[in-house]
């Protein structure tokens, strides 16, 4: 062997990152199972579970084309290097850029050779060039550099369909009684069984832990649910707790689908005629638009960025974050129970009602985000810190978003289904049946009206402070939903 290459547990692409030419005769696959990433934190089993299985399979899919394998445990990636070098004469290790800050100044540190990481559609130096010129970084001017660059949903110059966004479209709320294709379950081998035998969980069969099961997850959603994920996109229901979502963002996040892979099957399945081009231009934004813009702002950012607390947020981590019994809100006892179960919800849930929730009750957004990162089996660094940071809390003063997403019981009312059987009710913000939501919206208004008084985004929320004849109470019932909040009892 001349050199070693290590695999992080992200990077599971054949024809991407430093597998790309990669030779069976020359090179030593390497990766490293550490136990800072398998017991350091309180992470979700199922996310655990994915994250280890997928690793081992696609080892043995490595093995099965003739590499040599290393699969090596150690307390730290570092120290499981550090172990192959003495065992095959200190060769030199390759990877492709790995996707967090931490694990970068490690490896380089070691002496790792970096090759640029290509498991997103821009890199990083591109996005340095596009955010350098940048007064604010929208997000909407960066996709539409990116539909023009990479020529997808063109007519020419011009956007298909006549206009580069069709939000208006997909803001429904969910059917009455909703009724769709089933989602795929995913059958469990003997590798899946012993990693679930090693970290101690029950096996689920929501997640594929294989190439080929990422696959067939990306052709049912292509096959049985594009079509119909624009105008659904933002709604919730207990009917469906994945209604028409690709499911596919684990799979993205840990390189068993490259992003080309999934732009190229929806594109064709555009072009064919079937697929509304609503559903195609929210799909295919996600992909392109939100998710490379977040992935570009973490490394532009830089690694002091987590640390932002600009609202100066210090209440700590509420109970009902872990124990879903200890709420009665049933917008957010629903969504904990779906996260226990499944380690996912979709990016409404976590925007709308968690992210919301924190933002309003001033939680500290370090700790949010830590609670983020451990429970999600999406959540890599790279995409928690700017959606928490800057999109989730605000607490970067406005950086990535101009303006929080803060919102009351009325439009949690409007998306889905939860508030109907609820003990609160969304249009009261005063009174122990008002939504906590409610309540809280405006109480943070008013905590942050001279920060959000100079915002033009949010003059008019702001202003309307002055029209509540009943702010003196609702400050009151405020503090009370707050310490009931704290307390597990709200």
């Amino acid at each position: 062997m001349k050199r070693i290459i290590y695999l992080p547990f992200d990077h599971l692409h054949r024809n991407f990152g430093a597998l790309k030419a990669a030779d069976p005769k020359n090179d030593l696959i390497v990766l490293v199972e550490s136990a800072r990433m398998t017991t350091g934190r309180n992470w979700h089993k199922e996310r655990l579970f994915f994250l280890i299985s997928s690793a081992r399979h696609f080892a043995q899919l490595l093995e099965s084309e003739g590499f040599t394998v290393e699969y090596v445990k150690a307390a730290t990636t570092v120290d499981g290097l550090k172990s192959i070098q003495a065992k095959h004469k200190k060769l030199p290790i390759i990877c492709a850029e790995p996707s967090s800050f931490r694990q970068f100044a490690a490896l380089q540190e070691f002496g790792v050779e970096f090759f640029e990481n290509d498991f997103f559609l821009t890199p990083r130096p591109l996005f340095k060039a596009w955010a350098d010129t940048q007064k604010s970084y929208l997000m909407e001017s960066f996709y539409r550099k990116q539909r023009v660059r990479l020529n997808i949903l063109m007519a020419g110059s011009e956007p298909a369909g006549g206009t580069w966004n069709f939000d208006k479209e997909n803001r429904l709320p969910p059917p009455k009684k909703y009724e769709g294709s089933a989602y795929l379950e995913h059958k469990r081998d003997e590798i899946d069984a012993q990693v679930a035998s090693e970290i101690g969980h029950v096996m689920t069969t929501t997640w594929a832990t294989t190439r080929q099961g990422a696959l067939a997850q990306l052709k049912n959603f292509i096959d049985n649910h594009f079509g119909e994920f624009g105008p659904l996109e933002d709604a919730m229901t207990t009917d469906n707790w994945a209604l028409h979502h690709s499911l596919l963002s684990p799979y993205l996040n840990n390189g068993l689908l490259h992003p080309s892979e999934v732009i190229s099957a929806a594109v064709k399945a555009f072009d064919s005629g079937r697929i509304p081009i609503e559903s195609a231009e929210g799909f295919i934004r996600q992909i392109i638009g939100w998710r490379e813009y977040v992935n570009g702002m973490y490394w532009f950012l830089g690694p002091d960025y987590r640390e932002n607390n600009q609202l100066k947020a210090k209440r700590k981590l509420l109970p009902l974050f872990n124990d879903s019994g200890a709420t009665q809100m049933n917008c957010i006892k629903e969504t904990v129970s779906d996260i226990r179960e499944r380690a996912w919800v979709h990016h409404i849930p976590r925007l709308m009602l968690l992210s919301n929730l924190a933002l309003v009750t001033g939680t500290n957004p370090q700790e949010f985000l830590e609670w983020m990162r451990e429970v999600f089996i999406d959540a890599s660094e790279w995409v928690m810190v700017p959606n928490v940071i800057g999109m989730g809390v605000h607490a970067d003063g406005g950086q990535m978003m101009t303006k929080p997403y803060a919102a009351g019981g009325a439009y949690i009312s409007r998306m889905s289904n939860y508030c109907k059987p609820c003990v609160y009710n969304p249009k009261l913000r005063t009174g122990d049946t008002a939504c906590p939501f409610t309540t809280l919206y405006w109480d943070f208004l008013d905590r942050h009206k001279e920060t959000f008084a100079k915002n033009h985004r949010m003059s008019q929320q702001v202003f309307g402070l002055n029209r509540l004849s009943d702010l003196p109470e609702l400050k009151i019932r405020a503090q009370e939903v707050l310490k009931g909040l704290d307390d597990g009892k709200i």
